[in-house]
């Protein structure tokens, strides 16, 4: 290793010394109020909506990344300032909350619940996949121990009943990808006066080309923890709550990646590809080229309803794009899906799912 890495490295390990997640912040009200619950006019169904944002804030320390600051407090005033008119994502989902200054900023966005994890030194509890193969390339940071956290965090308006998370786990990983405790962190969702609730799952895989190592390595990488993340998602989702899976997908413009994602996907629609083709049903305000924009992004969602209910996207549009009023403050645009959530009224008293009544948050 050159004297370059060294003090490179030795700069990342100072700096993440002084970076920790934060505790789980937990509320049993919904923020701003019950959400509007519409009756069918046969009376049989209810429906409500909600948004999600998957955010990649880039949120990285010297030596990775220099003069992060300024556009890391400005995303965190906007989303504040969202908060105070009540016109911010109900659910935002994050991923690089790496540095002291994104975990600052980001904390102090005025959501009510908040959750984070894996930790810098989390140790895995699931049963593991195999782990890559020797030799490991040391100094392009396959060291065998981590620098920094997995930078994921869930920031929600509702209450967030139960959460866990699980790192991918040592030598799970390829090149500089391996600096970080990378993995999955997910969040019951309970929205108040609706019995279904939301599992919602984060995570950021491996990197293609920043990982720095050859093509075929990261490619290994990145399907090891798509079983990784298959496990988890099998172990931790509720077959009766609907789930919503986003975060960092890192497979833009890698048809291989996509094929070992669709044994994870495989009870789970695309956000891209649901509106893509149920373009009457679902509002598109993004540019999108092509027939596959799933292909051509690293953010993305995904969705899965229950027995007897019904997810879909209604809405996808992005944030923080460069676009008029809404300034490029990342290397990632914000992706924001509106979704409606349907269920049975008739079976709605049976199928509660760690359920909030109104009237709970409605004297606090």
């Amino acid at each position: 290793m050159d004297r370059r890495s060294v003090v490179s490295i030795f700069a990342v390990v100072a700096l993440a010394g002084c970076v920790s997640l934060p505790a789980p912040l937990l509320s049993e009200c919904s923020q701003g109020g019950v959400p509007p619950i519409e009756i069918s006019n046969d009376g049989r169904t209810a429906s409500t909506t909600f948004d999600v944002l998957s955010y990649n804030i880039e949120g990285l320390a010297w030596p990775a990344r220099g003069k992060r600051g300024g556009s890391l407090r400005e995303i965190a005033a906007r989303l504040a300032d969202l908060r105070r008119s009540d016109k911010a994502p109900d659910i935002v989902m994050v991923q690089e909350m790496f540095s002291r200054t994104a975990v600052r900023s980001m904390t102090n966005i005025g959501y009510a619940n908040v959750v984070t994890g894996p930790a810098r030194t989390q140790q895995k509890i699931l049963p593991a996949v195999r782990p890559m193969p020797s030799p490991y390339n040391r100094r392009k940071g396959e060291t065998g121990f981590h620098l920094v956290n997995s930078g994921l965090a869930i920031f929600s308006r509702f209450p967030i009943t139960y959460t866990t998370s699980e790192p991918y786990g040592i030598h799970r990983c390829a090149g500089f990808d391996c600096l970080s405790n990378k993995g999955m962190l997910s969040a019951r969702i309970a929205i108040p006066n609706v019995p279904i609730a939301i599992d919602l799952i984060n995570t950021h895989l491996n990197s293609q080309g920043a990982s720095r190592v050859a093509p075929a390595r990261h490619l290994q990488a990145h399907g090891l923890q798509v079983a990784e993340l298959g496990s988890f998602i099998t172990r931790n989702g509720n077959a009766d709550a609907a789930m919503i899976l986003g975060g960092d997908f890192n497979m833009k413009g890698s048809p291989e990646r996509f094929r070992q994602f669709e044994n994870v996907s495989d009870r789970m629609m695309l956000v891209h590809e649901w509106c893509a083709r149920q373009r009457l049903f679902c509002d598109v305000q993004m540019s999108w080229d092509g027939n596959a924009p799933w292909m051509d992004t690293q953010d993305l969602q995904l969705f899965r309803s229950p027995h007897n209910t019904i997810l879909v996207p209604i809405r996808v549009q992005a944030m923080f794009d460069g676009s008029k009023g809404n300034p490029k403050l990342s290397d990632h645009d914000g992706l924001l899906v509106t979704y409606r959530l349907t269920w049975n009224v008739n079976a709605s008293e049976t199928r509660k799912i760690d359920a909030v009544p109104a009237d709970v948050c409605a004297t606090r």
